[in-house]
């Protein structure tokens, strides 16, 4: 898969966002040190995950038994298709039973990220610190969660309770609770028009007909759908099993480019930028973040102990690409489109750079004492995939929680989830409405 791996978007590893994790999956990396005052003393983390490694859905896994099957049905003149040859010859080991559950890597990937947090954050990983760990309903992100939690080791009793993960899909499948999104977007076939679009275009085309040559079939017998599942195929073997898959042999590095964006695409129509409601539907969730951080502030005021010094929880992609959108990161001053892939070579809209498995989006709010002014006094970093994101109000990566508040005051007083996500009265199935 070797200059392939930068190009599988969601189904990337997190090792492709931090190298140096391959080397030595404890390190920190380099720049690890928070540039802030020694006088500024951690109050409360706040965590927002996506779940470790996973195997493909069960439908994923159809198409890709669907694929393999047409191979063994016509049996390549190995001379000629040497590729198709290999490709019958690899045994199909996924089943639909794995329905997208979590792989031994993703438990890895708790467990080590969970270690690297409270080596970076010792002083709120502390024994007897209360931890609030939450998570989506469903199994890969539980089961991310007791990782997370495995990797913080029996040292930290946090209060001497063990913790439990409790079941947040509110905050962590916002998604599924907006009606607006699900009736306007997510099944809303005319919402996906830039996606379908591309995979009948002239990239698409180009590399459709490479695969079918590659494995002797005919071209009509291939679509999008199935050159996609070759190609994310050979993403999962490196995530779940750390080996080069036979199917990565039918891409070379610029048809991995033209499938990136097929991805991008999708995630830019259905999670990010394409229709407000993608990130709007996240307030219920940013302001969650927000409410906590104020009583932490509150109680610092008051001199009280800080009631939730760490709160982790996990959940999808989908839980963290709308919420980044919501706070306008990663933002193209053009929208991904089925007719500009070439001038979007540049693109800060690559989801595999931004949510590969393991993301991570972290507010850290400290206390400052010496501070100049009590506008000083508490202030915040914001952490994407453990390296500090610049904040969009001061370009610097350290801001006055009041500034902070102040920037996203709009969102913080008026997105309100309940109206956001209420659909529209009359029957509208036309996506302008967006």
């Amino acid at each position: 898969s070797a200059g392939l791996s930068g190009y599988f978007g969601t189904k990337s590893r997190y090792e492709e966002v931090n190298p140096h994790l391959v080397r030595d999956p404890l390190s920190l990396g380099p720049g690890a040190g928070a540039s802030l005052p020694s006088s500024c003393a951690p109050l409360q983390l706040r965590a927002v995950l996506r779940h470790g490694t996973r195997y493909p859905t069960a439908g994923q896994v159809r198409r890709l038994g669907e694929l393999h099957s047409r191979l063994l049905r016509r049996p390549a003149d190995t001379a000629a298709c040497p590729a198709a040859a290999a490709l019958a010859a690899w045994p199909m080991w996924y089943e639909e039973s794995l329905d997208g559950r979590l792989a031994p890597q993703g438990r890895r990937d708790m467990e080590q990220l969970a270690r690297r947090m409270a080596a970076r954050f010792p002083a709120l990983f502390a024994a007897r610190r209360r931890l609030a760990l939450a998570s989506s309903s469903k199994h890969r992100c539980l089961q991310s969660g007791a990782a997370f939690r495995r990797g913080l080791g029996p040292t930290l009793d946090f209060g001497g309770d063990e913790v439990e993960v409790e079941v947040n899909d509110s905050l962590m499948r916002f998604f599924d609770h907006c009606a607006k999104f699900v009736a306007l977007v997510e099944e809303n076939d005319a919402a996906m028009r830039q996606v379908n679009a591309f995979k009948e275009g002239p990239e698409m085309k180009k590399v459709l007909e490479k695969v079918a040559s590659a494995l002797c079939l005919p071209v009509e017998e291939l679509n999008a759908d199935l050159v996609q599942v070759a190609f994310l195929t050979c993403s999962y073997e490196l995530a779940i099993k750390n080996v080069t898959s036979p199917w990565c042999s039918l891409f070379s590095e610029e048809d991995a480019k033209v499938l990136e964006y097929l991805n991008d695409l999708k995630q830019y129509w259905k999670r990010g930028y394409g229709y407000d409601i993608n990130s709007r539907s996240s307030c219920i969730l940013f302001q969650d973040i927000f409410q906590h951080l104020d009583k932490a502030v509150e109680e610092s005021k008051s001199s009280k102990p800080i009631s939730s010094p760490l709160i982790v929880q996990v959940g999808h992609a989908e839980t963290l690409q709308p919420l980044l959108a919501l706070m306008g990161y990663f933002k193209d001053a053009e929208p991904l489109l089925a007719s500009n892939f070439a001038q979007h070579g540049q693109r800060r809209f690559r989801s595999g750079r931004i949510v590969p498995y393991a993301a991570n989006l972290v507010f850290v709010l400290y206390h400052c004492d010496h501070a100049n002014a009590s506008r000083q006094e508490y202030q915040v970093q914001l952490l994407l995939n453990e390296k500090l994101l610049s904040f969009h109000h001061s370009n610097e990566t350290i801001s006055t929680y009041a500034d902070l508040k102040d920037y996203y005051k709009d969102i913080l007083e008026n997105c309100h989830f309940k109206e956001e996500c209420e659909l529209p009265k009359v029957n509208v199935t036309a996506v302008d409405e967006l």
